[in-house]
């Protein structure tokens, strides 16, 4: 006898119970506004900080100006990944174009990673002679760029919390902010002092605060794109919850990944002796998984157990299908 397969696919989303859904029409409208006000106001920044930091011999001034510069580059990809990540499936991309918020996550933190290389090379190179440095032109111009990031980072508050694709752009903006702090400090310094020396230490600070502010961000958007469980999801609660519904006597093949920066998804083979328990029984677990594991997407397999099922991804079963 074969055993009884039923898939039940969900695409519903639901709005309550967990952060971790789709944004309203108007959050997206909030976000997209959000987006471009902050990539007006920091190209806009970055020429003024360049020209400026140039006039006034400041890496430190230059350095800022080319990690905003990634970071406009950071908030364009991100933006557009928001776009494309809310593209309906097609014959071709089933699931849609979600994932391209998790690889602009990644070729976000890299710009960062990059740009820090790049500022700390320059520094380096700088501290066998510190060149003279204008002072009051630095602090006046990296003050400016503390309102500005500040102002920035705030507009990506609210969607940082449950989105890591918002969160990058946060992270960059706030690090920014912190960054210009830093300058401004160097450039009060300088101008009560000779301690030009100051200006390639501060280059060297803010590389600093940009690694340890990115690599979180490198780190769980490669697990994302590595088909990893997502960090908000306890795989073993989720397996415990599974096997103790009515009438399941065992699961196997359960996966859980991330669809795109905000969705998860699951699929795993329910045995159930019984077999098919109907729609609304399956519905309720769907519910279940999406309100209180926030996974969006379940694909349920219902199996009665009379013929052997094995996952062929385990190690003992790899040369076995099922």
């Amino acid at each position: 006898m074969t055993a009884h397969h039923k898939h039940h696919h969900t695409h519903t989303h639901a709005h309550s119970g967990h952060d971790h859904n789709h944004h309203s029409p108007a959050d997206q409208n909030k976000q997209g506004l959000a987006f471009a006000c902050a990539i007006v106001l920091n190209t806009a920044f970055v020429i003024v900080e360049f020209s400026y930091g140039f006039i006034a011999n400041s890496t430190a001034l230059m350095a800022d100006a080319g990690h905003n510069l990634s970071d406009v580059l950071g908030l364009i990809l991100a933006w557009g990944a928001a776009i494309l990540s809310r593209r309906l499936p097609n014959a071709r991309y089933t699931y849609g174009l979600r994932s391209t918020s998790i690889m602009a996550a990644i070729i976000n933190a890299m710009f960062l990673l990059m740009a820090s290389g790049a500022i700390a090379w320059e520094a380096i190179h700088r501290f066998s002679q510190p060149p003279l440095v204008a002072g009051l032109t630095v602090t006046v111009v990296a003050g400016i760029g503390i309102v500005i990031n500040g102002l920035s980072a705030w507009l990506f508050v609210k969607g940082s919390k449950n989105d890591l694709n918002i969160r990058g752009a946060y992270l960059h903006m706030a690090a920014d902010a912190v960054v210009s702090l830093g300058v401004v400090v160097a450039g009060i310094a300088m101008l009560y002092s000779d301690w030009y020396w100051l200006d390639p230490v501060i280059s060297l600070v803010i590389v600093l605060v940009i690694i340890i502010s990115t690599w979180g961000l490198l780190r769980e958007s490669m697990q994302l794109a590595l088909v990893a469980v997502p960090a908000h999801i306890d795989v073993s609660e989720v397996a415990t919850y599974l096997r103790q519904c009515e009438g399941v006597t065992d699961i196997h093949d359960l996966h859980v990944w991330g669809l795109s920066t905000t969705e998860s998804a699951l699929t795993t083979h329910l045995v159930m002796p019984a077999g098919y328990p109907g729609d609304t029984y399956i519905d309720v677990i769907v519910k279940t998984l999406k309100e209180r594991y926030a996974i969006q997407h379940c694909t349920l397999q219902v199996e009665q157990g009379t013929t052997h099922h094995a996952c062929a991804l385990h190690a003992n079963n790899v040369a076995q299908t099922h």
